[in-house]
């Protein structure tokens, strides 16, 4: 069923691994238990935050993670992995590993990122961009054993079924979901969907 509203203001923030920069953490879990509060150490299956990155540097290393971060505000990035450039722009997912030796450089000043994490061999992610219509809303289905959470983007977006009073998302709040069922967004804007599943 859904879980409740988690909210922008609400989210904790902790240093980076690596003391760089500043991280929110989202939410957490584990792929075969509830969702819990993100612990600041490693113990996670899948983990969603939102990072500021004031400056270019070293990403912290996280040996056995896959990483998709997908730029929210800014202008764009450069990321250079393992010795190759990414160009990195807004609202597109880019997928790389944690254990890479992974360089940040801003290509026009201060950016934020979504962070979704997954340990491998334990749990795999997939993130899209989609963009709610104001006419009729967008249903998001889910599975059983899938664990899905929807970020706001923009304003002007609200969740709830027709036989539930919708909920307003303020930018960057998050509605986590566990199948089996189907989330439904109203309004007019763009969210982040992120599916978490057990590997297989």
């Amino acid at each position: 069923m859904g879980g409740d509203v988690l909210r922008w203001g609400e989210y904790r923030s902790m240093p980076w691994k690596n003391g760089g920069g500043m991280t929110r953490e989202v939410a957490s879990g584990a792929v075969q238990g509830p969702l819990a509060p993100a612990e600041p150490e490693d113990g996670f299956d899948w983990r969603v935050s939102v990072a500021d990155v004031d400056a270019g540097g070293p990403f912290s290393s996280f040996p056995g993670i896959d990483r998709v971060i997908t730029l929210v505000e800014g202008e764009g990035m450069v990321l250079t992995v393992d010795g190759t450039p990414h160009s990195v722009s807004p609202l597109s997912p880019f997928a790389f590993s944690g254990e890479a030796t992974t360089d940040c450089r801003l290509e026009a000043g201060a950016v934020r990122d979504m962070n979704v994490m997954t340990r491998r061999g334990r749990a795999t992610a997939r993130v899209r961009i989609v963009a709610v219509p104001a006419a009729g809303g967008t249903e998001m289905a889910c599975a059983a054993g899938e664990t899905l959470l929807v970020m706001a983007l923009t304003e002007g977006i609200a969740v709830g079924g027709p036989d539930e009073q919708g909920r307003a998302l303020g930018r960057l709040d998050c509605v986590p979901y566990e199948g089996p069922g189907a989330l439904t967004l109203q309004g007019d804007g763009t969210v982040a969907e992120i599916r978490i599943t057990a590997a297989r």
